[in-house]
């Protein structure tokens, strides 16, 4: 793990009250994936979630549920299982580097045990301060707060079937 520079990072955290396993899951099950991952009400399709090292990310997003546009076209670095992800959408998922990506990221997602359930954090890293500036002025902390809630739900729930 990467240490955090606020210069180029931002992040998210949350104590997610279900065990490790289950949160894993939501982050690398189709189904489970295509609940939480876009802000409500949008709605999610996954093309693609191969969550291995070189795997892929692509999903799909619609207001309407009817007509989809891409959303996450990623390459996944990392997936130490039950750990940690990593991922990027600086290369997309036929690994070629995206020339024009207006928020170039590497995302690392980092899970622990946490006596109500599971440590969750996310860091998403930036090339330059500049986009990280715009990332957060275009909604960083409601976009990736609302998903993070959502995943949150959808762990929380399967615990309390």
């Amino acid at each position: 793990m990467s240490r955090f520079d606020p210069e180029f990072d931002l992040t998210v955290e949350r104590v997610i009250r279900a065990p490790r396993e289950t949160v894993w899951k939501a982050w690398t099950d189709p189904g489970r994936f295509a609940q939480w991952w876009v802000p409500s009400p949008a709605v999610c399709r996954v093309e693609r979630l191969d969550i291995r090292p070189g795997g892929a990310m692509v999903t799909l997003m619609s207001d309407d549920g009817t007509r989809f546009v891409p959303h996450l076209d990623a390459v996944v670095l990392v997936a130490d299982e039950l750990e940690r992800i990593v991922f990027s959408n600086a290369i997309d998922s036929n690994w070629r580097p995206v020339a024009a990506n207006p928020i170039a990221m590497a995302a690392e997602v980092t899970l622990a045990d946490h006596a109500d359930g599971t440590d969750y954090r996310i860091v998403v890293r930036h090339p330059d301060s500049e986009t990280r500036a715009r990332h957060a002025e275009l909604g960083f902390a409601d976009g990736w707060g609302s998903v993070t809630k959502q995943l949150a739900e959808v762990a929380e729930g399967e615990v309390a079937l």
